[in-house]
């Protein structure tokens, strides 16, 4: 007969379960993202400028908006003034030759002989002298001067020296003689007047 053998059970062996260790993360990252956040913010914080800061740029920005006004008004005032002044410089300039004019005519009969003249010549020469006394006398009113410095210093601002003469028992820088009349208009010079003075021996 034959002899079975015994079924043997082999116990199961359970494989022990392992666990994967945990990975840390590293603390030194971290904090030094944080630092570095911390320091953008700080940066930032100081580049942006405070109220009162800001203010305190707004009100320079305006003074120094108010004072270029300021300025501008008075160059404006200044120029205005001059033109009311001088605008009339151009006029009176042109208006000398005329005046050099009317005086020559009265110097070249100056020499003659009043009661030889004919009626007719006097009153020409009347009508010439009337004429050159309400021209001088239009252009006063504007504020335009004949300069006539006979016997006075020689001014070089106002007056044009012509020739120099010695021997004339003047000074030196003497005016002798004024060739032609010089003219201001209030302070401004239209024309010097042209001269001959004296000099040393």
């Amino acid at each position: 007969p034959e002899i079975e053998a015994p079924e043997i059970e082999a116990p199961e062996i359970e494989a022990p379960e392992i666990e994967a260790p945990e990975k840390e993360t590293p603390k030194t990252e971290t904090a030094g993202t944080e630092a570095v956040t911390e320091q953008k913010g700080g940066q930032e914080a100081e580049a942006t400028p405070s109220v009162e800061e800001r203010l305190a740029e707004t009100n320079e920005q305006l003074l120094r908006a108010l004072a270029e006004l300021e300025n501008t008004r008075r160059r404006a005032d200044r120029d205005r003034a001059e033109a009311l002044k001088y605008g009339a410089a151009s006029f009176a300039r042109d208006m000398l030759g005329v005046a050099d004019n009317l005086q020559r005519a009265l110097n070249a009969v100056a020499e003659l002989d009043q009661d030889t003249l004919p009626d007719a010549a006097k009153s020409l020469l009347e009508g010439v002298a009337a004429t050159e006394r309400d021209l001088i006398a239009s252009m006063g009113r504007h504020k335009v001067s004949p300069v006539s410095p006979m016997g006075e210093k020689f001014d070089a601002n106002i007056h044009e020296a012509m020739f120099e003469a010695p021997g004339t028992g003047q000074p030196a820088g003497t005016i002798i003689e004024v060739i032609e009349t010089g003219y201001i208009m209030d302070e401004r010079l239209l024309r010097p007047a042209k001269v001959g003075i004296a000099k040393d021996e």
